[in-house]
């Protein structure tokens, strides 16, 4: 995907600077995020780090009892190379009091990865479309018709999207009340992609109104990554929401991020379904991505600073700079 290549070291450069400034606006000793063991959360500290050294920054790991082990280790790999105290919170208990873990679905799905994706399928079967796809529908008011299909959701999928709300809020409360005691100004990680798409929590922890990496679509991030030189564990890690075993971002959403990319870059210069199926896209792809695009505009709908940086087409990032022929209409 070399039309997505953007110049890493202008981007490190203006993020730094950004926050530098973040900083002084808002009169703060620094910065505090969530580090969550994922890609971009390990960027985000690594660019905080680069711009105002460890001393100013804050990082915390909210887990629970569901958590993988595997980001915990890497959260604390991540730590510790930043030369980061890592404040760890057990989240256990608060979720329980809030009843996440009574559901039956989700109960089931934490036997195995396998439960996951039958589940999955079995949905896509009878209602028609995806697990999210069906959450992004039923988030900006839609009942399921027919009424079946409202009813396997609210059983199912509702249960498993409900607790995962719940998970992201807290972590975002929690930070914020961190960031009070300590005056801190609050970045969050959440990238261009996962906007695009929807595939976050609305008022949640990737729903923060600082977001320095927005502008930048998921393959970017990664090329972020290779640039500060992110250990291979955290680089090449599956992108997870920590919700269930087996499932992946990608798993959830439906789609590659790589295909993802390509089609939100493809739209955003008004290209047609044929001309990005010409670049090996399935057209069903295309029309997908498309689809929870729209559906997920309900979400996109809180205050946000306008990222520092972009990796649009035609943006002074990107190495194929110059301008695209057709923009798509606002």
């Amino acid at each position: 995907m070399k039309h997505l290549d953007i110049d890493t070291t202008k981007a490190i450069r203006e993020i730094s600077d950004y926050l530098e400034d973040l900083v002084r606006r808002q009169h703060t000793d620094g910065v505090i995020l969530g580090l969550s063991g994922g890609l971009d959360s390990a960027v985000l500290a690594a660019l905080a780090v680069t711009a105002l050294g460890p001393d100013r920054v804050r990082v915390l790991y909210l887990f629970d009892r569901d958590s993988d082990p595997q980001i915990a280790q890497n959260a604390r790999l991540m730590a510790q190379i930043l030369r980061l105290p890592l404040e760890e919170i057990d989240i256990t208990g608060d979720m329980k009091r809030r009843g996440v873990y009574k559901p039956l679905f989700p109960k089931v799905l934490r036997l195995s990865k396998t439960v996951a994706r039958i589940s999955t399928r079995m949905f896509r079967r009878i209602c028609g479309m995806s697990p999210f796809m069906a959450t992004l529908r039923v988030g900006r008011g839609e009942t399921l018709r027919p009424w079946y299909k409202q009813a396997l959701f609210d059983h199912t999928i509702k249960q498993l999207d409900w607790g995962f709300s719940q998970r992201h809020l807290f972590r975002r409360q929690a930070i914020e009340t961190r960031a009070r005691q300590q005056n801190l100004s609050i970045i969050g990680a959440a990238n261009l992609s996962e906007c695009e798409v929807g595939w976050f929590v609305h008022g949640g922890i990737d729903d923060l109104p600082v977001q320095p990496m927005t502008g930048l679509y998921k393959t970017q991030v990664r090329q972020l990554a290779a640039a500060l030189n992110l250990p291979a564990t955290v680089r090449h890690q599956l992108p997870s929401p920590d919700m269930a075993k087996g499932v992946s971002d990608e798993f959830g959403i439906g789609h590659d991020y790589s295909v993802i990319d390509i089609v939100i870059d493809a739209l955003a210069q008004g290209r047609t379904a044929a001309e990005i199926a010409a670049e090996g896209v399935e057209k069903v792809e295309i029309e997908d991505i498309r689809r929870l695009m729209e559906l997920s505009d309900w979400k996109r709908r809180s205050p946000h600073e306008v990222p520092p940086v972009s990796g649009a087409f035609g943006s002074p990032l990107r190495r194929d700079a110059s301008p695209p022929s057709r923009r798509r209409m606002a």
